[in-house]
């Protein structure tokens, strides 16, 4: 994989088909990302998709741009017919095809020059002609900003790029409170104030944009579902799909919520469970020396970053919950 500085001659250059993909479900990070590099892009005069594996949250419809978003489930033949004329595939918030669903098949296939940038752990880079990865940038609304600053055309920051972008910055930091924010992430969020950023209204959009029937899930997890292990400092939450379905609760509801039981004195780690239909869906949190990307390969399929990671089971919610219990058991040094 060639870096992502090799392409900055080629953007101002002849007009280019694009698309921008990103991981299933995607989040305020991976959308910000893929939408902040589109209305980039379009400035060049290149003809630029944005091509989601799945549907999204409704609290980031907000964004600029995400009308014209194409929901590759619903809308797989259009979609493959623009993928199958694409020059560039910029590939965001994701470095293995599988993060994208059904449409790891088709972006594996695709002859054209694939591009990364992603903020992950062990990325497949032989799938990639160009790109960059650097796990410890805060969020790839970050890495996508450096890309347009490192291009040398900051200029085209307008107030659409600065909103997606300190979206996801904002999300993935969780308001710039965890480890993986630096100086530089402060800087970025400097320069898209002074590109006419209005940070209160991304902020509202992101954290006061929710129905009521998820504020009262909320209030019926925290004192229904959630277990505190106090042996292990290990908080642990299991969501049936009799939960969802008696709240109503849709994509992205259940966002942020793996985050609570951290304010517990004392937890290091915190396992959230959802029942879905084809699969059980595992979020991890942790603080201090806990390697939740290590755990959730090890044990549930999944991955991400050292104190935030995913994964997945295809055992009943019962049984998967009963492997997290063997599983932090079997970690119990680390965790006491």
């Amino acid at each position: 994989m060639q870096p992502v500085s090799e392409i900055y001659a080629l953007l101002s250059g002849p007009a280019r088909r694009v698309a921008i993909t990103m991981h299933q479900k995607p989040d305020a990070d991976a959308m910000g990302s893929t939408l902040g590099l589109y209305h980039f892009l379009v400035q060049f005069g290149h003809d630029v998709k944005v091509i989601s594996p799945t549907n999204w949250a409704r609290w980031v419809d907000w964004m600029p741009g995400t009308a014209n978003v194409v929901d590759y489930e619903l809308n797989r033949k259009s979609a493959d017919e623009w993928l199958d004329g694409a020059e560039w595939l910029f590939c965001l918030d994701f470095n293995h095809m599988g993060r994208t669903k059904s449409m790891a098949p088709k972006l594996s296939a695709l002859n054209c020059v694939k591009i990364l940038i992603d903020h992950h752990q062990e990325p497949d880079e032989q799938m990639f002609q160009y790109g960059v990865s650097d796990t410890s940038k805060s969020s790839t609304c970050e890495m996508v900003y450096d890309f347009i600053a490192g291009s040398g055309h900051g200029d085209k920051v307008n107030v659409k790029v600065a909103e997606c972008l300190y979206a996801g910055v904002v999300a993935d930091t969780g308001s710039f409170r965890f480890s993986s924010t630096h100086a530089a992430t402060h800087h970025m969020v400097a320069f898209l104030k002074e590109k006419g950023l209005d940070h209160t209204k991304v902020h509202e959009q992101l954290y006061d944009n929710y129905l009521e029937n998820r504020l009262r899930f909320l209030g019926h997890v925290l004192s229904n579902r959630m277990e505190v292990i106090y042996e292990l400092n290990t908080a642990l939450i299991s969501i049936s799909k009799a939960d969802l379905q008696k709240f109503d609760i849709k994509t992205g509801d259940t966002e942020g919520l793996v985050n609570y039981p951290l304010s517990i004195q004392g937890i290091k780690l915190v396992g959230l469970c959802i029942d879905r239909d084809e699969e059980r869906k595992w979020s991890f949190r942790s603080k201090g020396t806990f390697d939740c990307n290590t755990f959730a390969r090890t044990w549930f399929e999944g991955g991400g970053h050292f104190n935030a990671a995913g994964g997945r089971d295809s055992a009943s919610l019962a049984d998967t919950v009963r492997r997290f219990r063997d599983a932090i058991q079997q970690n119990s040094s680390i965790l006491q």
